[in-house]
């Protein structure tokens, strides 16, 4: 048994909560942009005093409905600047945010705020309120529903705007002591996991789990959050836990925050607002670093930019050699800063230096190639449990293909059959209505994970699959999945793989190929008459994601290696049921609707 932990670096306040942070901001900072959103196509800041007052005026709204201390009340949107907006106007109100994602269907919407009892509901669009009216008659404890998107029927205004008018007769002193009801150690959320079998936990976070979560945070990575000049786009789904960890971490720095509802613009939208840092998932870096990639094979430099890549990963591996990088080395890196590296910092806004990747692991290949770009990917580790990070790469002594140290002031530790436990002023306090449930995930005061992991000599954290997911071949062969798909889902066709092999002679695979990299292939193969069913069985296509199999072969052992692999005509989505909203696969459900798939793997 090995564990390791770092002094904290922040104070938990004794007692308060996370509106005490818009109230010291529009104090101490009343000028300084906190916040930034959209107007008629614009970004525009708004002061951290401005952004208290529409809080307030929010939550007054609140009030005047009933909402009383203590009350569950539900968010259900995309990114945007509502709701932040909201979120703090129901903390307050001394109510409980209960985050549900946009695209949830009426079934978890009604599991959510069935479970969580939720008296009210605020969300977006038509749809959604429709899909909450459609079961709203097993929801006898929902009292409100408001949309932030203008109805017609609501004379052109959305939910801010009736919540603002409705608090007009609530003063400011009510405002005041409500926004003092809730204490350190108060549910500030419920946070429902994604649910990747059975129905989703709501697992409760408390004021204390965000100031000892983002408070560390802050303080570990300080020169990346620097008030008045400071800035991060957030664009991940604020109902996911990473997301709203971005946001509270902007509030407490506190930085200037944009929103963006819509990842398609996401390009558009770094230009525009330049931010300095950049949080996300690995899939967002793997799409940028392959469609650069693939454009510039579509405009001939395709051996420049793999040339370039190949100088990058191999300067970021010498940084971490006493000597350094050697003179031609460099030079080479030079050519390739002006001739490509500068063109991808450009993308991704032009001001960002460091990003925060999380969610699932990013793997060394990307670790190095971005750092050897100029542009540090700092790989974290968490859970909904432990109010995101747990774990993260410190920007001054980054250690790739590792989820960093343990959050100061937690401890983790490595237990002898190789879980990650954890303990800390971050974590959770239990699952909602669900006692069974946190005394096992909560045994002898320290959460376990599920996770398998490893600790070095420096206290740096390795992930190495989930003690649920790890397959036993015939031969009695351990084999953790995530190694392998990780590797194979490099690959710009690829977009999603899922190992199998639980009982069978060897490991093999299910592949979806990513339908925005296949058309761009066949072109440039020659094969643009083939119909997407002929691509998909194609001799050369089949190479290729042989090539991309080879690559997750090469991080394993030969017996863990995958030897056959099925392409599947479907795309695996939220949709389909085949992938939880924070990108995690449903084992389960995709072994069995294709369950003669991976059958004729073993004919």
């Amino acid at each position: 048994m090995r564990e390791f932990s770092l002094p904290a670096l922040y104070e938990v306040p004794a007692d308060g909560n996370l509106t005490d942070l818009i109230r010291r901001n529009a104090a101490q900072h009343p000028d300084v942009a906190v916040v930034a959103r959209k107007q008629g196509g614009e970004w525009a800041d708004v002061g951290a005093a401005a952004f208290l007052a529409e809080v307030q005026a929010a939550a007054k709204g609140l009030i005047a409905a009933g909402v009383q201390p203590g009350d569950r009340v539900a968010l259900m949107s995309r990114t945007r600047y509502e709701w932040t907006l909201l979120d703090f106007a129901v903390w307050s109100a001394g109510a409980v945010t209960v985050p549900v994602y946009e695209t949830s269907s009426p079934e978890q919407i009604a599991w959510i705020l069935g479970d969580s009892g939720s008296v009210a509901c605020v969300v977006e669009s038509e749809d959604h309120t429709r899909a909450v009216e459609s079961v709203r008659d097993r929801l006898p404890a929902l009292a409100h529903v408001w949309q932030i998107e203008p109805q017609a029927a609501a004379a052109g205004t959305g939910a801010v705007e009736q919540l603002t008018a409705a608090g007009a007769g609530v003063d400011d002193a009510t405002v005041d002591v409500r926004s003092s009801s809730a204490h350190a150690d108060s549910p500030a959320t419920i946070v429902y996991t994604s649910g990747t079998t059975g129905r989703p936990k709501g697992c409760v976070l408390t004021h204390r789990s965000f100031f000892a979560e983002c408070g560390n945070v802050v303080e570990r990575l300080r020169p990346m959050f620097r008030t008045g000049e400071s800035s991060v786009l957030l664009f991940l789904p604020i109902a996911h836990v990473f997301g709203r960890l971005v946001q509270v971490a902007a509030v407490m720095a506190p930085i200037k925050l944009g929103h963006v509802s819509d990842v398609k613009s996401l390009t558009d939208e770094l230009a525009a607002f330049r931010p300095t840092m950049i949080l996300g998932v690995p899939r967002v870096f793997e799409k940028v670093f392959n469609s650069a990639r693939a454009q510039a094979q579509a405009g001939g430099k395709g051996k420049i930019f793999d040339k370039a890549a190949e100088t990058a990963t191999a300067y970021s591996r010498a940084l971490d050699d006493p000597s350094g990088p050697s003179l031609g080395l460099k030079l080479r890196h030079k050519l390739f800063d002006v001739l490509v590296y500068s063109k991808l910092r450009a993308v991704l806004g032009g001001l960002a230096t460091h990003a925060i990747s999380g969610g699932a692991p990013l793997g060394e290949r990307l670790g190095h190639f971005y750092r050897g770009i100029g542009f540090t990917v700092l790989e974290g580790y968490g859970l909904t449990e432990s109010c995101a990070a747990t774990a993260f790469n410190p920007y001054d002594r980054q250690k790739i293909g590792s989820v960093g140290q343990p959050l100061p002031g937690s401890v983790v530790r490595i237990a002898d059959d190789g879980e990650v436990l954890l303990h800390g002023e971050h974590l959770f306090t239990g699952y909602w209505n669900n006692e069974q449930a946190t005394q096992e995930a909560l045994a002898d005061g320290w959460f376990h994970t599920g996770d398998l992991g490893t600790l070095d000599a420096d206290g740096f954290l390795a992930i190495t699959g989930r003690k649920k997911e790890i397959l036993v071949t015939a031969a009695g062969k351990n084999i953790a999945p995530s190694v392998i798909e990780d590797g194979i889902r490099g690959h710009a066709l690829v977009a999603e793989c899922m190992v199998v092999g639980d009982g069978r002679p060897f490991a093999g695979a299910l592949l979806t190929v990513d339908e925005d990299f296949l058309p761009r292939w066949a072109e440039k193969h020659g094969k643009t008459e083939l119909s997407h069913e002929e691509l998909l069985s194609d001799e050369q296509l089949l190479a290729e994601l042989q090539v991309a199999v080879d690559g997750g072969n090469a991080l394993v052992s030969r017996a863990e290696s995958v030897r056959k692999f099925r392409v599947l005509d479907v795309q695996f989505s939220e949709e389909s049921g085949h992938i939880t909203p924070s990108l995690k696969l449903k084992r389960g459900v995709v072994a069995k609707d294709f369950a003669d798939e991976i059958e004729a793997l073993y004919v």
